[in-house]
């Protein structure tokens, strides 16, 4: 996975806000002929939060009929270990590989809890678990080595940024233990991730501009460091300053971005906003800018 941007591509509603498969389906397509190492479907970018069951298999069935054994299908699970365990066994049945585990729900918990919450799940799925990290989950090394032992928990993808605490994860990992940068934007910090180990990453922007994330992929894996800064300022760095503005922006305005580039993905859902009119527009200028960079069009 590490050999192509990770895409968590975005689940397309209608304008009434029910689910649109073949939206889905054209939207996942696109993210596939444009290349990624892997595809996150149901996960953050992907409004987990707000899939009914019934959504959910056919979100995840969808995206594998379209991947077609090209590339790993992880699909996100989350909220309690029970819940969550029902979403993995329609994960299973629906033929996801493997299993990105989000934060449960609302309370916060020791690290002993942390732990047994995966245990639990791990138990009830016979697919690969990546544990994701993000909010109250923060794992220790003693708890990183303990749910390491778990026969099917393969990995850890990381929102926190703090690299100290994620080298400290990575040097108690057993061998073969993956590692993400989930940081929102990861594209912003890829290089001190890589810096610790992590060179693989999340992307929101390939939902909407692959031509923008393959250049910085590619930039950063040559070791490009003028090409990695050119996009920074131009590109990254502004639309992060622009996703800061609102709680949420970190899906509205790439699923606004996508609508920008002519996909049919449809409108979020509440407790999600769509961006301001001002907001919108300053997308639409940034994502030329980007595109303009890397030689696309909007």
């Amino acid at each position: 996975m590490a050999r192509g941007v990770l895409s968590f591509p975005l689940t397309a509603f209608h304008e009434d806000g029910s689910l649109d498969p073949d939206g889905f389906r054209a939207h996942v397509a696109g993210r596939l002929a444009a290349g990624c190492g892997a595809v996150f479907p149901a996960c953050g970018t992907g409004e987990f939060f707000s899939l009914d069951e019934d959504e959910y298999r056919r979100v995840v069935g969808i995206t594998v009929e379209e991947a077609a054994g090209r590339v790993p299908v992880v699909a996100g699970t989350g909220y309690g270990w029970a819940q969550a365990a029902r979403f993995a066994r329609i994960a299973a049945e629906a033929g996801a590989d493997a299993l990105l585990v989000l934060p449960h729900y609302l309370v916060e918990a020791p690290q002993d809890g942390l732990a047994a919450q995966l245990e639990q799940l791990a138990a009830r799925t016979p697919l690969p678990l990546i544990t994701y990290q993000r909010g109250q989950v923060a794992y220790t090394a003693a708890s990183l080595r303990r749910i390491a032992r778990l026969p099917n928990v393969i990995g850890l993808k990381d929102g926190h940024s703090d690299l100290d605490r994620l080298q400290r994860l990575t040097l108690a990992a057993p061998d073969g233990f993956l590692f993400f940068n989930g940081a929102a934007t990861a594209e912003i910090q890829a290089r001190a991730y890589a810096a610790v180990g992590v060179p693989a990453y999340s992307s929101a922007v390939h939902a909407f501009a692959p031509e923008i994330a393959d250049a910085f992929f590619t930039a950063l894996r040559d070791g490009d460091h003028g090409g990695v800064d050119k996009l920074l300022r131009a590109f990254y760095v502004p639309f992060v300053e622009l996703r800061d503005r609102a709680p949420g922006y970190a899906v509205s305005l790439v699923k606004a971005a996508a609508r920008l580039r002519g996909q049919r993905v449809g409108p979020v859902r509440a407790p999600l906003t769509e961006p301001s009119p001002g907001d919108l527009a300053a997308l639409r200028t940034l994502l030329a800018a980007g595109l303009d960079l890397v030689g696309a069009a909007l």
